[in-house]
């Protein structure tokens, strides 16, 4: 079997950022994925489950209400290995291009101080696996050290 596209990146070079990780076209529509990448592959200790699970909470939460990108929203959730989250949006775009959404939601994300939505019983499947202290924190990390003035190299793929 081939790899996958994900599998050719080399995450041993790979730093925190956003790259745009595949476009797919299906019937006219182009779908960007891009990786969000919020640790330093096998350099630096994953997220723990809780606050990745509470991120994807508010990430989702707020893309899906923003006025200008909640009808391009087509996913918001981890990847697999706890580094960082997938997003995929309806449309054609560049890295550098969803910065500043990106730039909101993790502002946004790292002041939230409220009950978590969807962390119930009957909203979540596991709604007691969340840390918002943590979460926060993991937030303002990736808001001040990687997106506040991202450097270009942190928005394209290391060959």
């Amino acid at each position: 079997m081939e790899k996958i596209t994900s599998f050719t990146i080399d995450h041993i070079k790979l730093q925190p950022g956003i790259y745009v990780s595949r476009k797919d076209t299906s019937a006219g529509t182009t779908v960007t994925t891009f990786d969000i990448r919020m640790t330093s592959p096998n350099e630096e200790p994953v997220m723990n489950t809780a606050e990745v699970h509470t991120l994807e909470h508010l990430g989702a939460t707020f893309l899906r209400n923003h006025p200008h990108f909640k009808e391009k929203i087509l996913y918001f959730g981890p990847m697999g290995c706890r580094t960082g989250f997938y997003l995929l949006l309806f449309g054609d775009y560049k890295s550098e291009e969803i910065v500043p959404l990106m730039s909101e939601m993790f502002a946004w994300m790292s002041e939230f101080d409220d009950e978590v939505p969807g962390a119930s019983a009957k909203d979540c499947g596991n709604y007691l696996d969340m840390n918002l202290p943590m979460a926060r924190f993991t937030a303002r990390r990736f808001l001040t050290e990687v997106l506040t003035g991202i450097s270009p190299d942190r928005l394209i793929y290391p060959e």
